[in-house]
């Protein structure tokens, strides 16, 4: 996990956001496939997509290793957020997970 990124967690727990909302990518092994979801509880849900106990598109695309993930304190922003990125294409989405 980037330093930034844990950071930024943890700024706003200490301000005391009780739930935070996670807005993330998987790739498969080959990079080739990005799923992009939002979950309060992403260990879990990333839990979930190793171990395909959902069955969807990241179950059938094998997209069980996070690239990219960023907290949010406000569902509605992380929702916000997670349709602007699934707009992007797909350079764009790659140029930010580029570095995690």
């Amino acid at each position: 996990m980037p330093n930034e990124m844990r950071q930024k967690s943890k700024d706003l727990k200490n301000k005391g956001v009780g739930i935070l909302y996670y807005v993330y990518m998987t790739s498969n092994i080959n990079k080739n496939v990005l799923y992009i979801g939002v979950r309060s509880d992403l260990s879990k849900r990333i839990y979930q997509h190793k171990n395909k106990l959902v069955k969807g598109f990241t179950d059938k695309y094998n997209c069980d290793r996070l690239v990219y993930y960023e907290a949010h304190s406000d569902i509605t922003e992380a929702i916000k957020r997670e349709k602007q990125l699934k707009g992007w294409k797909q350079r764009e989405k790659r140029s930010i997970n580029r570095n995690f």
